[in-house]
């Protein structure tokens, strides 16, 4: 995998006087069926998340409110992707390592996973990680 694989995805947007409406569905608007949902909040001013690979789990990022930046790497280039809008999202596809940061206030990161938790699933350390793109995993 590489930083190319991972894609801006425009979600339905059904608009409305009343408010806007926007839905997901697993293996339509995301490639992958979705097994667990989590979301950041109350990220304090100035911290970084993420740090880390998944080896096998693909996720999809949202900014549900307000807004962050996703810093993407496949061991050979970077990409900077800038999310804050509720209506697209980022398509993270494993072995890449991501982190974030750029929080703004009251910002909520919705997360779709294609796997459920499993902390052998990551590479924590960034040597590890670049130690597996060498092995081919």
């Amino acid at each position: 995998m590489n930083v190319d694989d991972c894609k801006l995805i425009n979600l339905p947007k059904i608009t409305d006087p009343r408010g806007n409406l926007t839905f997901i569905e697993g293996n339509r608007h995301v490639a992958f069926p979705i097994q667990r949902v989590f979301y950041l909040y109350d990220v304090p001013g100035g911290a970084d998340r993420g740090g880390h690979a998944l080896k096998r789990c693909h996720q999809f990022l949202i900014a549900m409110s307000g807004s962050f930046d996703v810093i993407l790497d496949d061991g050979t280039q970077k990409r900077r992707v800038h999310l804050s809008r509720s209506y697209y999202g980022l398509h993270i596809p494993p072995m890449i390592w991501r982190e974030m940061d750029n929080f703004s206030s009251g910002s909520v990161c919705l997360v779709l996973a294609s796997e459920c938790y499993s902390e052998s699933d990551y590479f924590r350390e960034y040597a590890a990680f670049e130690a597996a793109l060498k092995n081919g995993r």
